[in-house]
């Protein structure tokens, strides 16, 4: 019953901020790095991040969820304000990182650290470098969900996939707030999308993959690599359009249309049909990180099929 409730929550409470929104004249306008051709209203992220604090927290009070994760979690609220407010105000980059800094920080205290990282041939259980790595990983998966919510859907149905696959995987009520947040959400922003999620939203999910991804790894060291292949679709194509970027000698700060979804758009598909396809190499992911017990195969696998799919898209829009 509570899986219903925080549904209509986020589905009605993204319905208000849609009206209020335009009301209020608060629409994400076209520019040079949009992919969408009419202004439109933003912020439904709020709706999202309301959904899902408040259901954690039910958890929380249920003994639902484990201490721990429940307040490296609800650091989270911190990068939704702060984001929330650049969404309105375009805050400037150094509150931004700041911002990603001070959570990621505080999200691995709740955690206790980043225990072992195992990179198959070399593993340490060393602290300083652990939770090093661990602190810059957080600010990328923020900055990266950041850059890949450009197009209707593809954003919240990515978190939906990702909630639904930790779900199978490890169980866990918490995916199920997560997936219900996100859907309620997605309704109003499938193509064409009446809303978007902005930044209050994005980085949050971001936030929340990364904290998955330590909570499970502190469990098993294994794990780290599961999260790494269900989430890869994201974090390869920000990561190896960064390299190629930087490989140009383009600007980096400088607006792009760049990531693979933004040049298959530019390709003449729909928006819709990229996260259909999406979609399709996300499933093909959760079958490598579940039928292949090796993680080293699965991940190498995995990779073989985001370079493939990169290729593809070259083929169809050159980088």
């Amino acid at each position: 019953m509570i899986y219903i409730f925080l549904f209509l929550c986020s589905f009605v409470l993204t319905y208000f901020i849609k009206n209020y929104a335009i009301k209020k004249s608060l629409v994400a306008e076209v520019n040079e790095r949009s992919s969408h051709s009419v202004p439109t209203p933003h912020g439904g992220g709020v709706a999202v991040a309301v959904t899902w604090f408040v259901g954690i927290s039910y958890l929380y009070f249920t003994n639902s969820i484990d201490s721990h994760l429940f307040f490296a979690l609800l650091v989270g609220v911190i990068i939704s304000v702060v984001s929330y407010f650049d969404d309105l105000f375009e805050l400037s980059a150094k509150v931004r990182l700041f911002t990603q800094a001070f959570v990621a920080l505080f999200g691995l205290y709740f955690l206790g650290g980043f225990r072992e990282l195992d990179l198959f041939f070399f593993s340490t259980q060393n602290q300083f470098l652990t939770n090093i790595f661990a602190f810059f990983m957080i600010i990328w998966f923020i900055n990266l969900y950041n850059f890949l919510d450009g197009i209707d859907g593809y954003a919240g149905s990515e978190a939906l996939f990702l909630a639904i696959a930790g779900f199978l995987l490890f169980g866990g009520a918490h995916f199920l707030v997560l997936a219900v947040a996100v859907l309620g959400f997605l309704v109003w922003n499938w193509h064409k999308a009446k809303i978007f999620m902005g930044d209050v939203g994005s980085t949050l999910l971001g936030y929340n993959v990364a904290i998955f991804t330590i909570y499970y790894a502190n469990q098993d060291a294994q794990n780290f690599w599961i999260w790494i292949i269900l989430f890869g679709l994201f974090w390869f194509d920000a990561t190896l359009t960064l390299l190629r970027r930087k490989k140009n000698g383009e600007k980096l700060s400088q607006a792009h249309k760049k990531h693979a979804y933004q040049r298959l758009t530019q390709a003449g598909w729909k928006h819709d049909r990229v996260v259909l396809f999406a979609m399709g190499v996300n499933i093909m992911l959760f079958c490598a990180a579940y039928f292949i017990s090796t993680p080293l195969v699965a991940f190498l696998l995995s990779l073989g099929l985001l370079y493939v799919i990169i290729k593809f898209v070259d083929k169809k829009k050159v980088f």
